[in-house]
């Protein structure tokens, strides 16, 4: 299988590409204003990529992923807000399915997060792929004192660091983790048949200390969240 794996900034993928590069060769590949680079970690075939922040970035990142370089399984990795009550700082969220908290369409009959004239608006992430997920985490020693809870990703075009905004989203949709890729990503992977999933590291409480909060821990949650990708690798 040929996994294509999207962060959104580079500490996302940093980790990542180093194992790609110590592995052997890396081919880059220039397309859309991204770049790619097709590889092996543990002997397993992927395409690493930074696809930027916000929907619209990641969403054609994944399409690319999928249509011009034949990746067979999508995975987003990088950090998030926590959204649910009992997650703290460094937890770790699996996405059981991802939904627009952002998407609107109320004033046309719509409920809150749903995408108007389609069949699907919460994107469901695929079930094997979180049960190994599920057995990999606690064998990791990054993993010492975390939890992982397998929940919704809700995504928007918007940091949350606001409490009141926050209450807001988990009102409409109850995610675990809310952050600013996943759903997109979730969506071209549903529209285009292909599994994905979404791990995310809390780097912040999505509340008015978010700011801070994100800064002092970036580089920590993104590292977790790689060192679980990297297991996962070991299992293909």
């Amino acid at each position: 299988m040929k996994f294509g794996i999207i962060g959104a900034m580079e500490i996302e993928v940093s980790k990542l590409l180093e194992a790609m590069k110590s592995a052997g060769n890396v081919k880059e590949t220039e397309a859309g204003s991204l770049k790619f680079f097709e590889g092996k970690i543990n002997n397993t075939d992927v395409v690493v990529v930074r696809s930027g922040v916000g929907k619209v970035n990641a969403a054609l990142c994944a399409q690319r992923l999928i249509l011009s370089f034949g990746c067979e399984f999508i995975i987003n990795s990088g950090i998030a807000g926590a959204m649910a009550s009992g997650l703290g700082v460094l937890d770790v969220v699996l996405s059981s399915d991802a939904v627009y908290h952002d998407m609107d369409a109320t004033g046309f009959g719509y409920k809150p997060t749903e995408v108007p004239q389609m069949a699907c608006s919460a994107f469901p992430a695929d079930t094997k792929m979180i049960e190994k997920i599920l057995k990999i985490f606690p064998t990791l020693k990054e993993a010492e004192g975390h939890k992982l809870v397998v929940g919704r990703v809700a995504t928007g075009d918007q940091f949350i660091s606001d409490k009141a905004v926050k209450e807001h989203i988990k009102e409409i949709c109850s995610p675990a983790c809310v952050e600013m890729e996943g759903a997109a990503i979730a969506h071209a992977c549903w529209l285009n048949k292909t599994p994905f999933v979404i791990i995310r590291t809390l780097s912040d409480m999505a509340d008015d200390s978010a700011d801070a909060t994100y800064q002092f821990n970036e580089n920590t949650a993104a590292d977790l969240s790689a060192a679980i990708m990297l297991a996962l690798l070991k299992q293909f």
